[in-house]
């Protein structure tokens, strides 16, 4: 007899069932529903984090646009200007007016704190504002607090620069889903530089801009070093430094021509060099640059020197033996031990009297024309062979009109061992030329100056040395004469920097 399993005892079994699976089903929805919310609003979170980002740096790179003096919205404070320098106290980091720290904001939760009202709404205006994000908008505003500032005297305009250091934050903020607040900080360093930092540099940006061949090179002295330039060029420590640059090219010819030094361009690559490819160096015969390539990261811009107002006569003065003053003031005749004449000395009141003469010329062989310190402006000067210029007292500044020249004529033009600078210090003569005619140059025993006439086209005669630094738009020296930078130049003559922004950091919260 077969018997049967009595099953009462499962009955609504599956009911259970389906009830687990449908409650394990709900948890497994419930937590992709979960993941999915978290995802979305992970990256919800992840937008308007980065929105409110760059809101902020809106913020800082309005604030540093308003603070940079060349764009016109701010002007640093000067000495006896509207916002006097005198009322900050510039002896403290952060700097101080009012006893607190100099601060400008649009930033409500930060203070401002500086003299001049209208500057302070004037940042405001500049610095606050909003940005479309996605459907929503985002505000930025910022605050700025100056860290440090200084003056120095522009070497090239002569006028006083104030430099300063801005700590910059930027806050940006968004609402509603996903809301978000980030802070942005940054530094806007505005810092001198030499006037002169190579031995020779070409601001033209093609080819041959810088062109040495003949057996020229380039080599460093110092003149704070007493008797240091006799060394140059010849001690292997003075094989160094030398360095040269250019916006272009620098085409160099000859085994035994050297620059002692490296060469900085924008350019890139060694090779033959061409107006639709123009490298940064093109070499031949052996010639070497022992410093390698410095590229650069965009071209150098040097100011034109500002025209010369009253411009001075283009009337010819010569001096020469026999010739006396022609009516200069400060001028006297020299004689030499027979009492004869034998030139001209001219000696300003002060180092700042500026003295105007026409198209100088100093040509006759064993004429001299002693120089001291003063501003001298003319419209041409040159010096021929056998004849000198002797610096009595420095610095001389020679300022070059360089109008209606002919064709052969040189706005600056120095015969073989025309100058005479036994300081060996070059800002003791200065040729400031901001005219685009031609600069001759030829070196000599004590051939010390600084040339800087950005737009002229300059070329080095002879093999003598100069002892000092060039700056012209082509530099072309063929004739194997030898350069010789004063890194004393470092530090002796200070121009305007560009402005630099650095050490970014930022936090949300």
């Amino acid at each position: 007899m077969k018997m049967q399993r009595d099953r009462s005892g499962e009955r609504g079994i599956a009911l259970i069932i389906v009830m687990f699976m449908v409650l394990t089903m709900s948890l497994v929805g419930a937590s992709l529903m979960f993941v999915s919310r978290t995802e979305t609003l992970s990256s919800l979170n992840y937008a308007t984090v980065s929105q409110t980002r760059y809101s902020a740096e809106s913020g800082i790179m309005n604030a540093t646009n308003f603070l940079i003096p060349a764009h016109g919205f701010y002007t640093a404070p000067t000495v006896g200007g509207a916002d006097d320098l005198n009322n900050y106290d510039v002896t403290k980091s952060p700097v101080q007016w009012n006893n607190a720290p100099v601060v400008l904001s649009s930033d409500p939760a930060v203070a401002s704190n500086y003299p001049v009202a209208a500057v302070q709404a004037a940042f405001l205006a500049a610095t606050a504002g909003n940005l479309t994000a996605g459907t929503g908008t985002t505000a930025y505003v910022a605050s700025a607090t100056l860290m440090s500032m200084s003056t120095i005297t522009d070497a090239f305009s002569t006028l006083p620069v104030t430099l300063q250091t801005w700590q910059i934050n930027g806050r940006g903020s968004i609402a509603g889903a996903g809301s978000a607040s980030v802070q942005v900080t940054a530094t806007l360093e505005h810092s001198w530089k030499p006037q002169f930092q190579y031995a020779a540099f070409a601001t033209d940006n093609g080819c041959d801009a810088l062109k040495f061949g003949g057996g020229a090179h380039t080599g460093n002295y110092n003149s704070a070093v007493a008797n240091d330039w006799q060394q140059a060029g010849q001690n292997a420590a003075h094989q160094t430094a030398g360095n040269v640059g250019t916006n272009g090219n620098l085409d160099e010819l000859g085994n035994s021509t050297e620059i002692y030094g490296s060469l900085s361009t924008p350019r890139s690559g060694v090779g033959n060099c061409s107006a639709n490819n123009v490298t940064a160096l093109s070499q031949s015969g052996g010639a070497t640059v022992s410093g390698g390539i410095t590229q650069l990261s965009q071209a150098i811009t040097y100011p034109t020197p500002p025209v010369i107002n009253p411009a001075p006569p283009t009337s010819s003065v010569g001096f020469d033996k026999n010739s006396g003053c022609n009516g200069v003031s400060g001028c006297t005749v020299v004689n030499d031990n027979s009492g004869h004449s034998i030139g001209q000395q001219i000696h300003p009141a002060t180092s700042s009297t500026v003295t105007q003469l026409g198209n100088v010329t100093v040509s006759q062989n064993g004429s001299v024309l002693h120089l001291g310190a003063g501003i001298y402006e003319v419209n041409s000067f040159q010096i021929g062979a056998g004849a000198q210029i002797i610096v009595d007292s420095g610095p001389v500044i020679i300022r070059v009109a360089g109008a209606n020249l002919n064709n052969n004529q040189a706005a600056i033009d120095l015969a073989s061992n025309s100058i005479s600078n036994t300081t060996y210090n070059p800002q003791n003569l200065q040729f400031v030329y901001g005219g685009t005619g031609t600069v001759n140059i030829s070196g000599g025993a004590s051939s010390s100056a600084v040339v800087y006439a950005p737009n002229a086209t300059a070329s080095f005669a002879g093999g003598g040395t100069i002892y000092g630094a060039v700056i012209t738009a082509k530099v072309t020296d063929m004739g194997g004469a030898n350069v010789f930078f004063d890194t004393n130049l470092y530090n002796s003559g200070k121009i305007d920097g560009n402005p630099v922004m650095d050490q970014f950091t930022w936090k949300n919260y």
